[in-house]
């Protein structure tokens, strides 16, 4: 029932700048937290950032400081605001609702849609 697409991504320049949206459908903002997470290729999907249904932000520590997210209730509308960009912050970013855990890595209530890509170079 839940439907989830991301947006956003692109290309930058290490302490460049990128803003992620995620829009969407059969959730409600106001009762569920929502959560950034990112893959790389041959690696596992890590924790990006949580915001509960309150509205308080999780960030992992390798973001901390430089990414910020938010969100629209109104518009169910997620964001990620990317800056300080390093080359590691390169993989494929997804938006999910994460399932009794606010951090966990493995129980999420949506599906996993495609994803928004982020490349970051020198």
């Amino acid at each position: 029932q839940v439907q989830l697409v991301e947006s956003g991504g692109g290309s930058m320049q290490t302490g460049g700048s990128l803003r992620l949206s995620c829009a969407a459908s059969g959730i409600s903002f106001t009762m569920h937290a929502m959560g950034w997470y990112r893959q790389a290729p041959g690696k596992q999907r890590e924790l990006v950032a949580v915001i509960t249904s309150e509205g308080r932000a999780i960030y992992a520590d390798s973001v901390k400081g430089r990414f910020t997210i938010s969100k629209d209730n109104a518009k169910s509308t997620l964001y990620l605001q990317m800056d300080n960009l390093y080359r590691e912050d390169t993989p494929v970013y997804y938006c999910n609702t994460p399932r009794g855990q606010f951090r966990t890595t493995t129980n999420f209530v949506g599906p996993w849609g495609q994803g928004t890509q982020v490349t970051v170079s020198s």
